[in-house]
């Protein structure tokens, strides 16, 4: 028997449509790579985080081999060639199925969640209330330019803006100065 290695395509899938199984894995052994490669960054945008390519092409392949009994294939490029365009509609399918779906459209912004803000989940109840009794017991520009930052995440250009400041620099070192003193506010008992 020829070594595994030097099997021409066409007496593999001679074999293989014989029914010996260890022909049709040599056979997928050999293209599965080259179809991976040849497929690689085709697929739509939308569909890469949801599938693979490996993914894609082993479907387009084994969808294809179904056939197999019926294949004439005389050379080696054409058995290559029929994989390939079945990986190719495959991924022609995945495109027309991409622009069937509707467009993505981005929450608004102002939409009230029902559930906790992601401020007070993140502190928790205790902590919130320490985080509240400190903010009241800064003055009121440290106070302001903290709700600005944290609780309302503007930029420091906004924050600049806001709070009258020469420039976004100024905002940052006034908001940096603030949370400092209310981390200093937070760690006194009361």
């Amino acid at each position: 028997m020829a070594d595994a290695s030097v099997d021409s395509s066409v007496e593999l899938l001679t074999r293989a449509q014989s029914g010996d199984d260890a022909a049709l894995n040599r056979l997928l052994a050999r293209y599965l790579p080259r179809l991976t490669r040849w497929a690689s960054g085709r697929l739509p945008a939308g569909m890469r985080t949801m599938l693979d390519t490996n993914d894609l092409v082993q479907d387009a392949i084994v969808n294809a081999l179904r056939n197999l009994n019926t294949l004439e294939i005389r050379n080696e490029g054409t058995l290559q060639a029929y994989l390939r365009r079945a990986v190719n509609n495959r991924i022609i399918d995945l495109y027309r199925r991409a622009k069937r779906r509707p467009n993505r459209e981005d929450l608004p912004e102002d939409m009230a969640s029902p559930s906790a803000s992601p401020l007070e989940a993140a502190i928790g109840a205790e902590a919130l209330e320490s985080y509240e009794r400190a903010l009241d017991a800064l003055g009121d520009g440290d106070r302001e330019a903290i709700v600005l930052r944290v609780e309302l995440g503007l930029g420091f250009d906004e924050i600049a803006d806001q709070l009258g400041k020469p420039s976004a620099d100024a905002a940052r070192m006034a908001v940096a100065r603030a949370i400092a003193r209310l981390a200093d506010e937070m760690r006194r008992p009361h």
